[in-house]
């Protein structure tokens, strides 16, 4: 076969006459496209059209590939627009499909990379302020009911809102890094520093008066009065979030969950080691324990800034700078994030899809499980009969509410690495009270007008967004 090659020299392009594809192969180095030239799609390779007609209708007719793979920015492409839908010419069955199931192993690859260390992240910190509250129940009910009163109503609250504060960090980080503007991370979680520390002062009078709160919510005088006096020792625990959230949406956006999960480890230790020695050993009581836990999250959130500060993020973290003090008011708004900032619209589309799917199956998995066993994993909490025959009731409100929210925080996920913030919180505030409350029922309500509702609304919003006008509207 008689084929031909394309070198480049000093931009111009010329054609080599070659005897055969092994000297095509051999040469195959020294042909790069220039940015004029007209290349052409075959499979997951891009070439010129002449070199198309000298190998074939595709690189396999060859014997081996002689088309240089898509470059982006000089670095082969590594995303789901390498997925080229169709079948070659002359081959016995299309590279579409095979691509196809690449790009969803690759992009299930880079989901769990990200999903399993965050599980585990959010199973520990929720481990150590359940172990707190052990802790506490071994001082008396009162000690129990104080501290569950103090994290579940006070500090929840409060978490709430700098969490909500710190979302935006996800889609400026996921955008800094994808647009390849690695220096921006490191400004930007500097910056949501600064705006997370003013927002936890702000917040310091519902620790300060949670006594009195407390008792007008109905709250017993006893049970008010020890809660106010542990919100105060919660303080320390409370500044904590201004670090902790920042630096790990810093790490997400780079995939460094590993470091994050070590840390969430070392803080576990740290918390169930403190609490034991505080409460068994020395006997100091129930403030005690809100102080351990503040030195917990203190352990995971200076651990987290020596890692970045100390070498760990060379890349995104080049040393504190003045910037930081400037356009505060950009780490409230949002853009878009990561695939978008590398203006890949398509890739973008390509990790929502494989994401929901993958959720909704584990999703289908577990509410199937809570339909086959009724009432039987109850008997993991308790053997109480009452209890037993009021968990299967409600099994079936269970696995729609396990159902629902495999889907639902995928798609609140998509909205918030997208920028849409401010319409999610329109729908929950929408789909809640508007909806839900109506409706009532703690739970029902909560399934058809909050859940429910919201997951169709996103998912309405996600099927009609338009990927590539989103990139169009960052560059």
């Amino acid at each position: 076969m008689t084929g031909y090659t394309m070198v480049v020299m000093n931009g111009t392009t010329e054609q080599r006459r070659s005897s055969s594809c092994e000297r095509l192969g051999k040469e195959r180095d020294l042909w790069t496209p220039p940015r004029e030239m007209t290349l052409v799609k075959m499979g997951r390779f891009v070439v010129s059209p002449s070199l198309q007609l000298a190998i074939g209708s595709h690189p396999r007719d060859c014997g081996q590939s002689l088309a240089v793979p898509e470059q982006i920015d000089g670095e082969e492409s590594n995303n789901a627009n390498d997925i080229w839908e169709g079948e070659a010419e002359g081959t016995g069955a299309g590279p579409g499909e095979l691509l196809l199931w690449r790009g969803v192993w690759r992009e299930t690859k880079k989901l769990w990379q990200i999903l399993g260390p965050a599980i585990f992240n959010r199973l520990a910190s929720y481990t150590m302020n359940i172990v707190t509250q052990a802790f506490a129940g071994h001082l008396g009910k009162l000690e129990l009911a104080a501290m569950s009163n103090t994290i579940t109503v006070i500090v929840s609250f409060n978490f709430g809102l700098l969490l909500g504060m710190a979302s935006a960090l996800e889609t400026l980080c996921g955008q800094a890094y994808g647009a390849k503007r690695y220096n921006m991370l490191g400004i930007y979680v500097q910056r949501s520093f600064i705006v997370l520390t003013l927002c936890c002062s702000l917040l310091l009078p519902l620790y300060i008066f949670a006594a009195p709160l407390l008792r007008l919510l109905g709250q017993p005088k006893d049970v008010a009065e020890l809660t106010g006096e542990l919100a105060l020792w919660m303080i320390p625990f409370h500044f904590s979030f201004a670090f902790s959230l920042p630096l790990n949406r810093f790490f997400q956006s780079q995939l460094k969950i590993a470091v994050i999960s070590w840390l969430y480890l070392a803080g576990m230790v740290v918390n169930v080691a403190a609490s034991w020695l505080c409460v068994h050993v020395l006997g100091f009581g129930v403030f005690s324990l809100a102080l351990c836990l503040g030195l917990s999250w203190w352990v995971v959130s200076l651990g987290m800034l020596g890692y970045a500060t100390c070498g760990g993020s060379r890349r995104t973290w080049t040393g504190w700078s003045v910037e930081a003090f400037s356009g505060l008011w950009e780490f409230v708004k949002v853009r878009v994030a990561n695939e978008l900032g590398a203006r890949n619209g398509k890739a973008a589309k390509f990790a929502t899809i494989v994401s929901l799917v993958q959720s909704a199956i584990i999703g289908i998995f577990f509410c199937l499980l809570i339909l086959g066993l009724h009432g039987k994993i109850a008997y993991i909490f308790t053997s109480s009969v009452d209890i037993l025959e009021g968990f299967n009731k409600m099994s079936y409100l269970l696995s729609a509410t396990i159902l629902l929210n495999s889907v639902q925080p995928v798609l609140s996920g998509v909205a918030v690495g997208s920028g849409w913030q401010a319409y999610v919180a329109y729908i929950n505030l929408g789909c809640y009270y508007g909806i839900g409350l109506p409706l009532g029922g703690i739970w029902g309500g909560m399934i058809l007008g909050g859940t429910a509702v919201q997951t169709v609304i996103l998912a309405i919003i996600t099927i009609r967004c338009d990927w590539e006008k989103e990139v169009r509207a960052y560059t």
